[in-house]
């Protein structure tokens, strides 16, 4: 398994302990469609979330929010709606991005995490 890889499912195990001390309960972990991946579907009393996990050494270049771009949105979007023609819900759907700053990678011992709620445009 490639080294991002292998960062990537430990940011979003991170962000989904994170989201879980929060009080969200887990429904899907990288969710699927011919379209693209929802790292994270979690849900709440009122909010059905989709979360994308950013996971970055450093935000020297861009922070790690900036990778969300309007492409990405519309794909997470899509994304979205085949879930939930397949899982219809009376929750509210929102969409959420977990930023991590991990400088040691999985090694970090104090990850910093940044939970942008309702974060597209």
């Amino acid at each position: 398994m490639a080294i991002s890889k292998i960062s990537g499912a430990w940011g979003e195990a991170l962000a989904a302990e994170y989201l879980r001390k929060k009080r969200y309960k887990l429904v899907a972990a990288g969710y699927r469609s011919r379209f693209g991946e929802i790292d994270l579907i979690v849900e709440n009393k009122q909010y059905l979330v989709f979360v994308e996990v950013k996971l970055r050494k450093s935000g020297d270049f861009a922070a790690p929010r900036e990778y969300v771009n309007r492409a990405k949105q519309d794909k997470i979007r899509v994304t979205a709606s085949m879930y939930l023609s397949q899982n219809p819900t009376k929750l509210q759907p929102r969409f959420d991005v977990i930023e991590i700053f991990a400088p040691d990678g999985a090694m970090t011992k104090n990850p910093e995490i940044t939970h942008l709620e309702d974060a597209f445009q």
